[in-house]
């Protein structure tokens, strides 16, 4: 993923507010995977974002997972909205996109939105036009730099090397897909409901935390209804 490298962002709620989405829609941490941190958590949820560390045991699995899928197959439903990531550092804001495009219907954009301009544009395109549609995508790239530059942390440089990833799952027409720029195509769940979403979604994030039980970096997003 050489040639753009954005600035890292973290999980900023502001992020979406400034490319346009109302309110009506807001996302939450999720404290724990356990029923009662779960039912915590303001329902309904549509989308859920998995903050979490690119690691050795990681990558190999992300290998296998891949050459099984392309050598058994999967069904994506058409309608997915996916898109590749070739810009460094710019998963959140991929994660960020996968989740509001996927929900277009339920949420609410305000008249001149650049994300929904964006949605509007670039939703006929294959995953890699996509792709470079965001590279000269203006507007998106100055909200996530002025994002990454308020979050919480003082923001790396666009040199450093960060392997933390975000990813984001979502329900469309009743199947579970895990939504991974760095991946070929959507990773296919299982079906899920909207009841069910979010304790299907988290019990996913718990394989990745499972895979590598000595790490602690896992961050584990809703984006629920306000």
């Amino acid at each position: 993923m050489e040639g753009q490298r954005w600035l890292p962002l973290e999980a900023n709620p502001d992020f979406l507010r400034q490319l346009g989405l109302e309110p009506s829609w807001q996302f939450g941490d999720v404290y724990g995977m356990d029923p009662e941190l779960l039912g915590m958590v303001p329902r309904p949820v549509c989308a859920v974002l998995l903050l979490f560390p690119v690691t050795d045991k990681y990558e190999s699995f992300r290998m296998e997972e891949e050459a099984k899928i392309k050598s058994q197959g999967q069904e994506v439903r058409p309608e997915v909205y996916f898109m590749k990531q070739t810009i460094g550092n710019a998963c959140g804001t991929i994660g960020l996109i996968h989740a509001v495009a996927n929900n277009q219907a339920r949420l609410d954009f305000e008249p001149d939105s650049a994300l929904k301009k964006f949605l509007l544009q670039s939703s006929s395109l294959s995953p890699e036009e996509k792709a470079t549609f965001l590279e000269k995508d203006e507007s998106i790239r100055v909200t996530h730099e002025s994002s990454a530059q308020e979050g919480q942390t003082e923001a790396p440089s666009l040199d450093e090397k960060v392997d933390l990833h975000f990813i984001a799952f979502v329900n469309v027409g009743g199947c579970l897909y895990e939504l991974d720029g760095r991946k070929p195509f959507p990773i296919a769940h299982g079906k899920t409901t909207e009841d069910n979403f979010l304790e299907d979604a988290t019990e996913v994030c718990q394989r990745f935390m499972a895979r590598d039980p000595d790490e602690l970096r896992f961050t584990v997003v809703a984006l629920s209804k306000a």
